[in-house]
């Protein structure tokens, strides 16, 4: 994120409220651009089935497909994604720019293949239609690419064509999808192509950014598997933060409040429709961490790491270490100042406003926004802090606060079955709760220690961390007769 952070920090220079507002939309785009669009295209598909005459089975059922395939394709990408973004950084670090584009082909094929297996045996035994079946399909991988291409995209500077991809993807999908529903097209397959079209542009915007970027080059596509071997707890750290946030969602489809749409697919009305609109409120805290911890948090840190590089003097480097810490603990406290309000302010107006659109909002649903957004505003911050962690290099703490939340937020909203229904959401606030504890209590100690895990902790002799997925990478490689190895070159 240092990429954007540098590109904000030049908008921020410039006076006036549009340069501003320009620094935030480039920040909440990159940051959260195809989740906002899900989310965005969720809600557009209520309405347009409500303004068009769709039956409430036919909204559901759409509701369904698409969020299935949003959570299975979150899910397989999760694993990589912190390793291909630590591989990003290093391959910048070391110009070898050639190792970019195969890497995200590789990664991306990698993803595809596995993922289309396991999420192609639901779909033949979803019971729904064939060409249901194809789209969610397709959906799905349009959305492993979309969701892999974000991880590169940190590095380019281009937010303006980022920004248009976001909007032209959003406008287009609204126009097909009504479109196709004046011609007299079934709302189901009217509306998931809608949302194939709008991911569809995104993708293609997104691919060719990446193109203009970086060179292509015939360098292994798979060298970043290496990385998974040497930064295993990276990998399952963007695993587990995936499945405590969307855990207590599954658990809600199996328990009392889930009901059978059709076939394998189920949903929990009731739950769900609160769950995202709540999601919703922790872009704030999304945008800030880019926007003001990274631009004004990230110079006080380079300079302090500099220091040791450059083996700078013991009292520079100490006072350097506390006024990095100063602006860590100012921005993390305005992060929550600003999230706390944001979370209020739904809480007391959202409610009320939620109550005039067409989503047939009641007090149940009205009590799980309101606890849910608690929930989100907790694990915001947390979150926040777990990325700081990641900054310091302390995978081992992330990792443990990571799986912390995963099997926190799954055995409290298990148990919260055996309570009255009121009381369904409070299994994801508790898991957030245990989440933030820890990133918190290990953020404060990690910091106190910085001199000791630099110096002390590092191996005095490089460790050959190969293993099972570097063999995959090689055997790969051999098969596709494949590229030259960067890592090789001299």
């Amino acid at each position: 994120m240092a990429g954007i952070g540098f590109e904000l920090k030049k908008l921020f220079k410039k006076s006036g409220l549009a340069a501003t507002a320009r620094a935030y939309g480039y920040a909440g785009i990159i940051c959260a651009g195809p989740m906002i669009l899900g989310i965005v295209l969720l809600l557009g598909i209520m309405f347009l089935c409500n303004q068009t005459g769709g039956t409430r089975f036919e909204r559901e059922l759409l509701i369904c497909m698409v969020t299935y395939s949003l959570l299975a394709s979150l899910t397989v990408t999760s694993f990589l994604s912190m390793v291909v973004t630590r591989f990003l950084a290093d391959m910048l670090y070391e110009e070898k720019l050639e190792a970019i584009l195969p890497s995200f082909w590789g990664s991306t094929g990698i993803m595809l293949i596995a993922g289309g297996i396991l999420y192609g045996i639901f779909l033949i035994f979803s019971g729904v239609g064939l060409v249901d079946k194809l789209l969610c399909f397709g959906l799905f991988g349009e959305l492993i690419v979309t969701w892999n291409a974000m991880s590169y995209l940190t590095a380019i500077k281009d937010y303006k064509g980022i920004l248009l991809s976001f909007s032209a993807a959003l406008v287009v999908s609204f126009v097909v999808g009504f479109l196709l529903l004046i011609i007299g097209m079934p709302h189901i397959e009217a509306l998931m192509i809608a949302v194939c079209v709008g991911y569809g542009i995104m993708l293609l915007w997104d691919v060719v950014l990446l193109y203009r970027y970086f060179p292509s080059s015939d360098a292994s596509a798979f060298l970043f598997l290496r990385w998974v071997d040497e930064f295993q707890p990276l990998a399952f750290t963007g695993l587990f933060v995936n499945l405590g946030l969307f855990t207590h969602l599954v658990i809600m489809w199996a328990g009392p409040l889930g009901v059978q749409v059709k076939g394998l697919f189920y949903g929990a009305p009731y739950h769900d429709v609160p769950a995202l609109i709540a999601f919703l409120t922790i872009l704030i805290t999304t945008v800030n961490f880019v926007v003001s911890v990274e631009v004004n948090f990230y110079p006080k840190y380079r300079n302090y790491y500099s220091l040791f590089n450059d083996k700078g003097a013991i009292k520079d480097i100490m006072q350097a270490g506390n006024e990095m810490r100063e602006v860590l603990n100012m921005e993390l406290k305005y992060t929550a100042v600003k999230q706390l309000l944001t979370t209020a302010l739904a809480i007391s107006i959202g409610g009320i406003l939620l109550k005039y659109l067409p989503l047939g909002f009641n007090d149940l649903m009205e009590g799980y926004f309101r606890t849910l957004c608690v929930g989100y505003g907790i694990y915001a911050i947390a979150n926040t802090m777990l990325l700081l962690l990641l900054y310091f290099t302390d995978y081992k703490g992330a990792f443990a606060a990571s799986a912390a939340f995963a099997g926190c937020t799954t055995v409290f909203t298990l148990l919260s079955l055996l309570f009255s229904q009121v009381y369904y959401g409070f299994g994801f606030l508790l898991g957030s709760a245990v989440f933030f504890l820890i990133t918190a209590l290990r953020l404060g100690y990690f910091t106190q220690r910085l001199p000791y895990y630099i110096l002390s902790v590092q191996p005095i002799v490089e460790e050959d961390k190969s293993g099972r997925f570097t063999r995959l990478g090689t055997f790969l490689e051999e098969k596709l007769e494949g590229g030259e190895d960067p890592g090789e070159k001299k």
